[in-house]
Formats: C-alpha cells, sequence, structure tokens
C-alpha cells in the first residue's frame, strides 16, 4: 500500500494546532508563546533543509559528505547540551563533555550496528546511517543534558556536605558519588520510560514511520526493538561517560571542590 502524500495544505492545517497552543500560552499568561512558534518555525526550517541534504546525499553517496554531515550533527547536538545547564561549565566545558560523551558512544555504537547487525552496501548508505546517527544523538543528547544538569545543580545545592565529606578525608570521587550516581539515574529516565512504554503506551518512531511506509508490522517491530536497544546503550554509555567527566571537572588536582568552575 503506497504512503498518502501530505499537501502543504494539509501541513497549514496542522499548523494551526501550534498557533492556537501559543494563543492559550498568551491568553494564560504563560510566557512560552514566542517560544512555541519560534520552536515551529525552526522545525519547519530545519527539517525542510535536512530534506533537500538527505535528497543529494542520497543521489551522491560518499564517505566524505557522510562524515561531514555527521560532524555537524555532533556539533549542534553538543550545543544543545551546553545550552540546557542551568549552572554551565566555564571555558566550554559543558559544550566538550557533552560533544565527547556524545562521540564515544552514539558514533561508536550507530557505526557497530551498521557493520556488525544491519550490514548495508556500503555500510555507511546515508538510507540507513542518518536517521539510525540521528535517532541515536538526539537521545543520547537528551540524556546527557539532563544528567549533567543534575550534576551541577545538585552540587551547588550540596556544597556543604560535599566539602563536609572531604575534611572527613574522602576523596574527590568519593565525597560526589551520591550525586553522581542520582543525576546517571535522572539521565537514564527517559529512555528507561520509553523502552517500558513501547507498545503498550506508544508506538515508537521507527516502527510508526515503516508502518506508515507500508512495511509489514512484523519487520517494523524488528526494526524497532533494535533501535530501541541501541538508543538505550548509546543513551547509557553516553550519560555514564559524561557524569563521570563532569564530575572530575568539579574538583582540582589537590581534591578541592571548584565551583567557581560553574558559571
Amino acid at each position: 500500500m503506497p504512503t498518502i502524500p501530505l499537501t502543504p495544505l494539509d501541513l497549514a492545517l496542522a499548523s494551526l494546532l501550534v498557533i492556537a497552543l501559543a494563543c492559550s500560552s498568551w491568553r494564560l499568561r504563560l510566557g512560552v508563546e514566542r517560544r512555541i512558534l519560534v520552536a515551529a518555525a525552526r522545525t519547519t526550517i530545519q527539517l525542510a533543509l535536512v530534506g533537500l541534504v538527505l535528497k543529494a546525499l542520497f543521489a551522491h553517496v560518499h564517505l566524505g559528505w557522510m562524515a561531514l554531515v555527521a560532524l555537524i550533527m555532533l556539533a549542534a547536538a553538543a550545543r544543545e547540551v551546553g545550552a540546557r545547564q542551568e549552572h554551565r561549565l566555564t571555558g566550554g566545558w559543558s559544550l566538550a563533555i557533552g560533544g565527547i560523551s556524545m562521540l564515544v558512544s552514539s558514533f561508536s555504537i550507530t557505526v557497530l550496528a551498521l557493520v556488525v547487525v544491519v550490514g548495508p552496501d556500503p555500510w555507511y548508505a546515508p538510507r540507513y546511517a542518518i536517521p539510525l546517527l540521528g535517532m541515536l544523538l538526539g537521545n543520547t543528547m537528551t540524556g546527557v543534558a539532563l544528567s549533567l544538569n543534575e550534576l551541577t545543580r545538585t552540587a551547588r545545592l550540596s556544597r556543604g556536605a560535599i566539602e563536609a565529606r572531604l575534611l572527613l578525608g574522602h576523596t574527590s570521587g568519593e565525597a560526589i558519588a551520591p550525586i553522581r550516581r542520582a543525576a546517571m539515574r535522572t539521565g537514564m529516565i527517559p529512555i528507561l520510560n520509553a523502552m517500558a512504554a513501547a507498545g503498550l503506551v506508544s508506538l515508537p518512531g521507527m516502527m510508526t514511520g515503516q508502518i506508515l511506509a507500508g512495511n509489514p508490522p512484523t519487520e517494523a517491530v524488528k526494526y524497532q526493538i533494535l533501535i530501541m536497544f541501541l538508543i538505550a546503550s548509546g543513551t547509557g554509555f553516553g550519560v555514564l561517560l559524561g557524569v563521570r567527566m563532569g564530575a572530575l571537572r568539579l574538583f582540582d588536582s589537590r581534591d578541592q571542590l571548584r565551583l567557581d568552575r560553574l558559571r
């Protein structure tokens, strides 16, 4: 069964719902109507541009172009991680930690999935590589941003407790261990909730897209299970690495708490 095409009028009708939400925000004085409209505009423009880029990539498959697109996606995700911090690490460390943690986790797991599991020819085929990397980066970005925000926020609030542990002879790792564990759990909550609700509360994006495209539901389920496992591992390892690096940055070489490194 072919996919039902959408017209510009269909999208315009859907946009009325977003406009109605913005009007409701203005009426209730929530103060987020501008952000809603800007986010909707960004979504439209960014996805339209991505569609053109993907069309060109599909027509001219080349590892160099794929690498460039992947690095742009990583840079954008790292920027979002830094921008979402209530108390950012100074010197661009929030951006760097977010970028490194996502590079190590999402990129390596995407390459592993492409080479070992999916096996397209070539292995960097944009049809498979871009969607996989995008889903892993998006979810890992959310997990890392939440965990780093929880780490830095709680460290500021718990300064007295951390310094008391240090005075009792604990190392910096021991002093911040409870906060670090809580931050890691916070970063993993979204993907754990998504996995627990998959199939019962919601049909995840990959499965929904394949069903709408006319693929058999059983095949869509296989791909969705694969994606959920990849996202869970990518998010989990990204959160573990990001929180670990962030916690180390909060102390100097003499195990002294350095909250002056937070904005």
